[in-house]
Parts: structure tokens; sequence; C-alpha cells
């Protein structure tokens, strides 16, 4: 099934990240498995042994098997000059299914096209004089909000995380000072270059 960003939906499997610890899969100070021109094989498992497998893994007490290789562009073409004709029935076969997908969908009333999400809500936030002013980077929520009003920050602490497509986004505070203004909310959206927070710099508090 196709999904958005180019994602496969086949179902679970073992975790891709680890924050907690370094095993033999999890090395060098990443916390990410995959790499660049990795490719995946998936296996089928009990729902079981699905489970023993991601209590396991992070924790290093099983291990992938990892094969190190070199994809050669002439080997690509060559398999894809062999294949032809399977790719293509392959190919026929499944615009086949999502036209038949589709005119079930109209049969049952439903729209093809995706329901349009409302907008994220900005931000109106008045930056108080001698304050400056904390923008998000991007849009995405306010996962957790680290701070609160009045709060004393230093050089590079973390004020908040945003969540955007799946990945957690710090925002740190690039001034020393007293927060004057929390104009987000924990949970909520906000666009790229809303208010966040306000800062009063160290050096300018009387």
């Amino acid at each position: 099934m196709e999904g958005p960003g180019g994602y496969q939906f086949v179902g679970r499997t073992v975790q891709m990240w680890n924050r907690f610890r370094q095993t033999a899969d999890f090395r060098d100070g990443r916390q990410w498995l995959l790499r660049f021109f990795d490719q995946l094989r998936f296996h089928p498992v009990s729902a079981d042994e699905l489970l023993r497998l991601r209590a396991d893994f992070p924790m290093g007490r099983c291990g992938l098997r990892i094969e190190e290789t070199s994809l050669r562009l002439a080997d690509y073409r060559r398999f894809l000059h062999d294949h032809q004709a399977s790719i293509s029935d392959f190919r026929a076969h499944q615009r086949q299914a999502f036209e038949a997908e589709r005119q079930r969908w109209r049969a049952a009333g439903l729209s093809e096209a995706p329901a349009a999400e409302p907008p994220a809500a900005a931000v109106a936030a008045v930056v108080p004089a001698g304050s400056n002013a904390v923008h998000a980077p991007v849009a995405g929520n306010v996962w957790q909000l680290r701070v609160s009003r009045g709060q004393q920050v230093a050089v590079g602490d973390e004020l908040l995380v945003l969540e955007a497509m799946k990945m957690e986004i710090s925002v740190h505070a690039e001034e020393a000072g007293t927060l004057t203004t929390v104009a987000c909310t924990q949970g909520k959206p906000v666009n790229a270059g809303d208010v966040l927070l306000t800062i009063h710099p160290q050096g300018n508090q009387r």
C-alpha cells in the first residue's frame, strides 16, 4: 500500500531508533539504524515473536544480519532488462487494482481528494519592549514545553521541542535572560516563523 513520503506499509517491525544505549547495531554514537543506500529485507514472524524482538532489540540481546555489498548501476540495469516482462505485468496489474479501488470509492460516495487539514492558527504575540522573540524554525506541533513565563534561562537551554514529520526538533535559547512571554501551547500547532517565546536579555534587565 502506498503511503506518504514513499513509505510502504508492510506491518510492524523492530525499532529503527535507539535513544537509550549503544549496541552492536546502534554504534559509533548514532541513535539511528539506517544509512544511505541501505536495502531492507523483512521476514514474517508471529505476534509473540515480534513482541519479544521489540523488547530485546534495543537492549542488544538480539541482532540483525547485516551484509556489506556494493550497488552497481550496470547490474541494476541488467536486472531491469532481464525482468522487463514480469515488471511490466506487475505494473499493469497494479494500475488495474488501483483503478478498481477508485471505482469502489466512487460507488461508496467517498471523495478521492484528501481531506484538507485546517491550517495551524497563527500565533499573534506581542513582543514586549526590550525582549527578543524566539521564532518557530518550522511548522509543526509543540510536543514538549520545557519552560514557563518568568523563568531564567541560559544560552543553550532547551526551551521546547517541536514535532514535525515524525522528527523532534529542539529549540534552544540563543541568549541568557528571563522569559517574558510564552506564546505557544503544548500539543498545539504552530507555523514557521510564529513567535513561540520572548526573552528579556540578561544584560538589559533592570
